[in-house]
């Protein structure tokens, strides 16, 4: 479902990536769903897990690694997070 999600999101041409983006996204709470690499840094995946926990937004944890979740997103670089 989460990949579901994520797809149309991009579709929709609203999926922020990277790690700065998205704490500063969560912390000021303009956003509905976060998406975690399955290889996400146990550092920032806790960071992440914590902010959103705070602001009561959805994570998803996916089952690919980051190259794979560039793939997903068209891009030509790895992506641990993303969201929108």
């Amino acid at each position: 479902m989460s990949i579901e999600n994520l797809k149309k999101a991009l579709k929709e041409e609203k999926l922020i990536y990277g790690k700065d983006e998205t704490l500063k996204k969560i912390k000021s709470g303009k956003v509905s769903e976060v998406f975690l690499s399955s290889n996400c840094p146990k550092e920032l995946k806790e960071d992440i897990l914590h902010y959103s926990k705070i602001a009561n937004i959805k994570v998803d944890q996916l089952d690919v690694p980051n190259d794979e979740l560039g793939i997903i997103c068209k891009k030509p670089f790895s992506i641990s997070v993303a969201c929108y």
